[in-house]
């Protein structure tokens, strides 16, 4: 093992809904070139070869970071968990079971989700799964596409896969207030962090739980977002500063 990468924190990625680990790629090799042991998850329900996939739950994706955060410890001498947009929600259960678990959680995008919030309660129970909706639903949504490209958007038509309707619709389950405790930095980009900060008073659902943290960090990298594919080099420069913290 490299005793040089042991000195810095190995960073955990974990890509938003309808993506696959290999979303995180310009990224992760740009976090290694800055010497970081740099681990991509592909979420249970995200595989497209796994022909049980669209019976994935949320409790089944936060099994799957805890065991590799756990595993990427052994690589650096603590571990930054790295979630973009609906990773907040597996990350945050991961954070209610075990708060003690990475160093730092970096949110790029997104944010920690509430007791009881769910991403769209609104998925029939006999939907099984969600497909990646037309884009110009998901910019009216407020996911800006802002800075992707034509051959972005088809690379990410292509390659994404639905979303299990449970990790949808499903909402979650928290009670364990040290999850509040875990330093966070939260990378806005859609919306400046200002505009972040006022929904998280305001009480807006997105964003409620974030006013409840006790050590958190804004930054602030203003594209669309999917910022691993409009500005991965900034991006991982902002990883990379929050990990060092």
């Amino acid at each position: 093992m490299d005793t040089a990468t042991r000195t810095l924190p190995s960073i955990v990625l974990v890509p938003g809904y309808w993506l696959g680990a290999w979303a995180w790629d310009a990224v992760a090799e740009e976090l290694r070139g800055r010497g970081h042991h740099v681990v991509a998850v592909t979420l249970p329900g995200l595989d497209p070869d796994d022909p049980e996939r669209a019976s994935a739950t949320v409790a089944q994706q936060a099994d799957v970071l805890h065991s590799t955060v756990h595993a990427a410890a052994a690589h650096g001498s603590s571990v930054v968990l790295v979630a973009h947009s609906g990773a907040g929600f597996p990350t945050s259960v991961l954070l209610d079971r075990e708060p003690t678990a990475i160093a730092r959680v970096v949110y790029v995008d997104s944010g920690p989700s509430s007791d009881g919030s769910a991403f769209d309660a609104s998925v029939p129970p006999e939907e099984d799964e969600v497909p990646l909706p037309p884009f110009e639903e998901l910019a009216a949504g407020g996911a800006s596409l802002e800075g992707l490209s034509e051959d972005d958007l088809q690379r990410f038509r292509e390659r994404s896969v639905p979303e299990p309707g449970p990790v949808m619709r499903e909402p979650i389950h928290l009670g364990n207030g040290a999850r509040r405790d875990v330093p966070s930095t939260i990378i806005a980009c859609s919306f400046p962090s200002e505009v972040v900060m006022q929904m998280a008073q305001q009480g807006h659902p997105m964003m409620a739980e974030v006013g409840t943290l006790r050590d958190l960090e804004l930054v602030d990298l203003p594209t669309g977002h999917w910022p691993m594919w409009s500005r991965p080099t900034d991006l991982a420069a902002a990883i990379a500063n929050a990990a060092a913290h």
